[in-house]
């Protein structure tokens, strides 16, 4: 079995455009979150949301290329181009190697949505457009970039919900690990427009504290209310341990574990079997015991039962030692298809620079979470193994595991 080691990463995001602004945003604890005053015109309960900055493609892709490009595979494009320059791999690399992508994205609303308003008022498909059809699969992200970069290696979309991106990684990673792909590009995309959100917003998941929206999303807080939603792309380069040193390309962490479950009960509420059971599949497969993990980035996405039950998984599994835990939804919102790829990057980030980024806005936890090893504010640590946690609707869970490379 191949080890597999990460190369590249890149992230564009509504606390940062890039790996150093990004890095900056987590270590002082800043937010990236706002109000869409659109929103409230249109009936939403809840303004509030990640802002994210949509890039200018014009000098970077022809019009081809760019008119296939859905909102978040543009945001995909970005990050993947900052990943490829750290990985060190141009595009004339990507188009004569066997280089694979595998990418979480589990909608494309706003591309839908258009497409049948101008079929209503023009009565005639033709008018649509040519790149309606690539914008609004929800595979949009991986035809549009393996079409860009010439990509010969394995080529799908995972659809999974909030842990759409963790499952890209991990789904990579047994490509990897078994030998079946040498190199395969990995990551997740959200759309961050308002068509996509309508119907979260009429659940009443998100929250409505909008006086103060850098304070909205309190994972684990007494005062949560909701989830804030947010968006943008994060994208992981991982391969053989053979390929990058053949490369003599620079090692970033080594992934070690990838445990997954479904929780086989309600489709929208969480429990704690479920968490649980992925937390220690990977733990099991890392061949780590808990307390040698330093750092959880939790999934807590600022909702009631998510954040407890997530909180209790935690203590189940890891008991009297509890590692360091934050979550970056508190500074991001919840970056749903996206989050579990940009957690790795965020905390790669973290571990490379000797912090662990806050949990902001958490003032007061919940009694029965007392016993968690929270970050109130920036850690300074140097630290070489964490864990990340991606839960989804229909209870699908996943937790990768990510050492620093020795």
């Amino acid at each position: 079995m191949n080890r597999v080691v990460i190369t590249g990463i890149g992230i564009y995001s509504c606390i940062g455009r890039n790996l150093e602004e990004v890095k900056d945003s987590l270590y002082h604890g800043k937010s990236g979150i706002g109000l869409d005053s659109e929103r409230k015109n249109l009936g939403f309960r809840s303004s509030l949301t990640g802002i994210v900055e949509r890039p200018v493609l014009k000098a970077m892709l022809n019009r081809r290329q760019r008119i296939g490009l859905a909102e978040q595979g543009e945001y995909a494009y970005m990050a993947t181009i900052e990943a490829m320059k750290l990985a060190n791999m141009d595009e004339e690399y990507l188009a004569n190697e066997n280089v694979g992508i595998i990418y979480g994205n589990d909608s494309s609303a706003k591309p839908c949505i258009e497409a049948v308003d101008t079929l209503r008022i023009k009565k005639d498909t033709a008018l649509i457009g040519s790149g309606s059809i690539f914008q609004s699969m929800n595979s949009t992200v991986t035809m549009n970039l393996a079409t860009i970069f010439k990509l010969k290696g394995i080529n799908f979309t995972v659809s999974a919900a909030c842990a759409s991106g963790s499952h890209a990684i991990g789904l990579g990673y047994m490509m990897v690990k078994s030998g079946m792909q040498d190199k395969v590009i990995c990551g997740g995309a959200q759309e961050v427009n308002y068509h996509s959100m309508g119907s979260f917003d009429g659940l009443g998941t998100f929250s409505i504290q909008e006086a103060n929206p850098s304070a909205s999303s309190r994972p684990f807080d007494k005062k949560r209310d909701g989830l804030v939603p947010s968006g943008g792309a994060a994208t992981i380069i991982i391969e053989s341990l053979e390929s990058a040193k053949k490369r003599g390309a620079n090692i970033l962490g080594e992934v070690i574990g990838y445990g997954f479950s479904s929780n086989g009960d309600h489709i929208s509420h969480p429990n704690i079997d479920g968490p649980a059971r992925s937390l220690e599949m990977a733990l099991e497969q890392a061949k780590v015991r808990a307390a040698e993990i330093a750092y959880i980035n939790a999934h807590a996405t600022s909702t009631l039962a998510g954040d407890l039950n997530e909180g209790k998984a935690i203590l189940k599994v890891f008991g009297e030692k509890q590692p360091y835990l934050s979550s970056t939804k508190s500074m991001t919102g919840h970056e749903m298809w996206m989050a579990g790829a940009s957690e790795i990057v965020y905390s790669l980030l973290m571990m490379q620079n000797g912090f662990i980024a806050p949990n902001i806005n958490l003032e007061d936890p919940e009694d029965e979470l007392k016993d968690l090893n929270f970050a109130f504010d920036v850690v300074e640590k140097d630290f070489d193994l964490f864990l990340s946690n991606s839960f989804g609707f229909g209870g699908t869970n996943s937790s990768l595991v990510i050492k620093k490379f020795d």
